[in-house]
C-alpha cells in the first residue's frame, strides 16, 4: 500500500509498523552476538519481556498519546547511543527499557504536553525509580541531544519505507515556484464618470 510522503501525514500505526520492523532487524542480528560482562549496560534486563516490540510501541502510543516526532526520533537516539556508548547493542534484552526511556525523555524535550514519569513507568511495565535511573542514563549517553529537525526525521522515515518493502511512499508534493515580486502591478480601476466632479463639488 501507498503511504504519505511526509512522516507527519503517516498514521501512527503505520509508523509503528515501520519502526518495529527496523528494530526487529537490528535485534535479530544483535541477538547472535555473545553477551560478555563488560558489554552490560543499564538498559539490559535479566530476561526478555513477554511482549513484542510492535505491541510494546502500540501500548506506549495508546496510553501516552505519544506524538510522531518523538516516536520517529527513537531511531536517531539509537544511533546517538551507539556512537557514545560502543558497548550498547539493541537486543531482546535492551530494546524495551531503551524505548520507554527514549519515549520519556524525548517527549519531554519535543512536546508541549507529556506524561509524568510514574505514568510512563506504569505503561512501560517498570518501577518509577527504575525509569528515573534509565532516563538519567539515556540523557548521558545521548548527551542531551534529543531534539531532531524535520529533515532528519524525514530521511529516517524514507529509509524505513525502503527497508520494509511492504509500503510505497507517495510522490513528494509539487512545490510552486516562489516569486519575490508579482510580474506586473495592477492598475486601479477607472473611476465612474462624474465622480471626480461630484467630489470636487
Amino acid at each position: 500500500p501507498e503511504i504519505p510522503w511526509a512522516f507527519n501525514d503517516c498514521s501512527a500505526d503505520d509508523l509503528i509498523i515501520l519502526i518495529s520492523h527496523m528494530l526487529n532487524l537490528l535485534i535479530e542480528h544483535n541477538d547472535q552476538v555473545v553477551l560478555t560482562p563488560d558489554a552490560l549496560t543499564r538498559f539490559h534486563s535479566r530476561a526478555a519481556p513477554g511482549i513484542s516490540v510492535i505491541e510494546y510501541l502500540r501500548r506506549i502510543v495508546k496510553y501516552t498519546n505519544m506524538e510522531k516526532i518523538p516516536l520517529l526520533s527513537l531511531l536517531a537516539y539509537i544511533d546517538l547511543t551507539c556512537a557514545h556508548l560502543p558497548t550498547f547493542t539493541l537486543s531482546t534484552l535492551t530494546v524495551h527499557r531503551f524505548l520507554i526511556a527514549g519515549v520519556c525523555a524525548g517527549s519531554k524535550a519535543q512536546c508541549d504536553v507529556f506524561c509524568t514519569n510514574s505514568h510512563y513507568a506504569k505503561v512501560g511495565g517498570i518501577k518509577v525509580g527504575e525509569l528515573n535511573a534509565l532516563e538519567r542514563e539515556f540523557l548521558r549517553v545521548t548527551q542531551w541531544n534529543l531534539c531532531c529537525n524535520a529533515d532528519l526525521l524525514q530521511r529516517y522515515y524514507t529509509s524505513l519505507i525502503r527497508s520494509h518493502g511492504g509500503f510505497t511512499q507517495a510522490p513528494a508534493p509539487a512545490v510552486p515556484p516562489f516569486r519575490a515580486f508579482p510580474r506586473s502591478v495592477s492598475k486601479p480601476p477607472a473611476s465612474d464618470g462624474g465622480s471626480e466632479e461630484a467630489m470636487e463639488g
